[in-house]
């Protein structure tokens, strides 16, 4: 659903970057009854000569990722994006909460509150919004020009490897439009597990970034490192069992 306009975007959630390529060409354009959405080009990310990208990787990157692009002969080296912008996470706040206001303004002027689900949140950030004045949002805009200029200038690579859940990134990512394919890398004990031999598992992801508009590349890199491991063939244990706990008996059907 729409939530914030100059924030908002689509992708797709797929098994492996093959299908999502498939997918993001189906759904991309411009859409008549979304004046936020653009008609822009996308390349063929199977006609990427990924040998001849130069990709870097965040210290936060999942270095077998690194690895097998290195070996598929992507040339890798150590990145760093940089920016003088503070408060990235705030930008991104002020922008959200005052864009998010107005997409509900009716609802909160017509003493709708009581609709929303999480009624420890929405109706209170959607009051919040309206204390942040016009000047204090076109300041947030203004600075995130800035981020924008001065994230593009540093974005000296074809695409870079990092830490996909990092808060930072995200709101960078949001705010200056650059994609990234998530890709799943192996698995890690859940958080707060029932026992220590529980067998559920969740998921370890990286991210591989690409400058705006370059969604293909990032795919391409995606497909390759696909290409060579199975990984996201992968499928983690749904249930909290560990190797010692009786498997209950199935329903027996009448």
């Amino acid at each position: 659903m729409s939530i914030a306009e100059s924030l908002d975007k689509l992708g797709p959630f797929c098994r492996n970057s093959v299908d999502c390529v498939v997918v993001l060409d189906a759904i991309r354009g411009k859409d008549p009854d979304d004046v936020s959405s653009r008609d822009i080009s996308f390349g063929d990310p199977f006609s990427v000569d990924i040998t001849k990208l130069t990709v870097g990787y965040l210290e936060d990157a999942e270095m077998e990722v690194v690895h097998v692009l290195q070996s598929k002969g992507v040339n890798m080296v150590p990145f760093n994006l940089s920016y003088t912008v503070d408060s990235v996470q705030g930008i991104l706040n002020f922008t959200m909460d005052v864009e998010m206001l107005a997409h509900f303004d009716k609802w909160q002027r017509s003493n709708l509150d009581d609709e929303y689900e999480a009624q420890d949140q929405w109706p209170i950030e959607l009051r919040r919004a309206r204390a942040i004045s016009a000047v204090d949002y076109f300041q947030a805009q203004r600075a995130r020009g800035i981020l924008i200029q001065q994230v593009r200038e540093s974005f000296s690579v074809d695409a870079f490897i990092g830490n996909a859940t990092d808060w930072e990134k995200v709101c960078v990512g949001n705010l200056v439009g650059f994609p990234v394919v998530v890709v799943p890398t192996g698995f890690k004990k859940i958080s707060d597990a029932p026992s220590n031999d529980t067998r559920r598992r969740t998921t370890i992801t990286t991210g591989i970034y690409a400058p705006p508009d370059r969604d293909h590349v990032a795919l391409a890199l995606a497909i390759a490192y696909q290409s060579v491991t199975n990984h996201h063939k992968q499928r983690p244990p749904i249930d909290d069992l560990g190797p010692n706990d009786p498997i209950p008996e199935s329903p027996k059907s009448l």
